[in-house]
Order: C-alpha cells, then structure tokens, then sequence
C-alpha cells in the first residue's frame, strides 16, 4: 500500500493571536489540561518515557492563529475534546475561547503518479546532532544541499511509515528536489539548531499543515501545498 486515507482534524481560534514560538507552550497547556491522553496528545506514555514516532497531535501558530492538527486516530480525538475548550493558558495569560473554528476531512497521503510543490510554513528543523556536524563540516554548497535532500526524504519516509504506508524503496523511490532558503539559528530547550525554509517538490501527497523533521508536535516544519 503506497497511499493511504487518513482522517485530519485541525482547530483554530482565530480571536487569539500568538507567536510562531508559542507553539510548545500550547503543547504543554494541552497536553496538561488533557492528561489521560497524553500518550496521543505529548506523544509521551503515561509513565513520561517518549513514544518515538510520528506525533499524531501537532500544536502550532500559523500566521499567528494558534493552530491544533491532529491525524490519523488523534484526528477524532481532536473532534471530541472540541466542545471542551474553554479557555487557553499560556505563561499564565488566560485566554477566553470565543470562537474556534474545526475542520475534520478525510486526506490522501503517500506516493503520487504526480509532482507536489510545498512552502515550509514554520521552521524546518531537519538536522540531527549527528549529520548537523557533518553539514557544518562541508564546504561545497552542492554537497549541503545534498544532505539536506537526503535528510528530508527520511522525514518524509518517517511520515509515511508511522502511519502504516509501506514503502518499497526500488519500486516506489521517493524523489525530492529541495530548495532552502537561507539557514538560520533558533531555540529548542534552550538549545541552539540549525533551521532552515524554503520549498521542495517530491511525488509525495502531504495534507497541508502537517510537520516534517524534528519537534513537529512544537509545530516546526509545517507544510503548505502551492
């Protein structure tokens, strides 16, 4: 099965204005406000170990409308914890929920006989500690580039995997042609990474606003289809 149907709910309020870097703090406000689910909604299990795969529940602030996705059997998840949102807390600032808006819609993701085009929304943070050494330590910009291509075709087969599409690699080669933009430094626990934009066309369907790379339940790496 190269290609699959997946449900996707994503909220919004749009009455409340965040910044792009709030994104954890609605992570933290959810996640504690809806603890029983925690292994869905912090991708964490009940015992606070991670749960190493794709998170299901990503929180982000898209153009400074804080924003929660969630696929597969998060997505009902999502639909049914709706009516319970009354307020949002971050840093200790209460924020009335007047109006919030879902949409909940059954999406097609995996391999395509098409080429999709997608614009990184927020930051991509597609580096591990690992190859980030290994970029830093390459000097031809065509070589960086490679790395870069490579890595986000593993983000992109991640994806794929964790929600139970089967890739076969020499019938169905997943193709990526990236173009990022210019590297910049931001914050993730206080630790500094390398992040990056930009776009890329792969032959892969992605539903919009879904993350790729690192922390996507903090909402880095959201994508839009153009």
């Amino acid at each position: 099965m190269t290609q699959t149907t997946q449900p996707i709910t994503t909220i919004t309020f749009p009455e409340i204005a965040l910044r792009v870097r709030d994104g954890h703090k609605l992570r933290g406000f959810f996640g504690n406000v809806f603890k029983e689910h925690s292994p869905l909604l912090h991708n964490h299990f009940q015992d606070g170990s991670p749960q190493y795969r794709y998170s299901l529940v990503q929180y982000k602030v898209l153009n400074r409308v804080p924003t929660l996705v969630g696929v597969g059997e998060a997505a009902n998840l999502l639909v049914e914890l709706f009516l319970k949102m009354k307020t949002l807390d971050i840093d200790g600032q209460e924020f009335q929920i007047m109006s919030k808006y879902i949409n909940h819609q059954q999406a097609l993701i995996g391999l395509s006989d098409d080429l999709h085009t997608y614009r990184f929304e927020t930051l991509w943070l597609g580096l591990n500690q690992k190859n980030h050494l290994i970029y830093q330590g390459l000097e031809n910009e065509n070589e960086r580039k490679h790395l870069l291509k490579s890595t986000l075709v593993a983000n992109i087969k991640t994806l794929c995997t964790d929600l139970g599409i089967v890739l076969h690699r020499d019938e169905h080669p997943i193709m990526v042609k990236f173009n990022p933009s210019e590297s910049v430094i931001t914050q993730l626990k206080n630790v500094k990474m390398l992040a990056f934009g930009g776009t890329f066309t792969t032959n892969v369907l992605i539903p919009n606003n879904l993350g790729l790379g690192k922390s996507v339940s903090r909402g880095f790496g959201s994508i839009i289809q153009l």
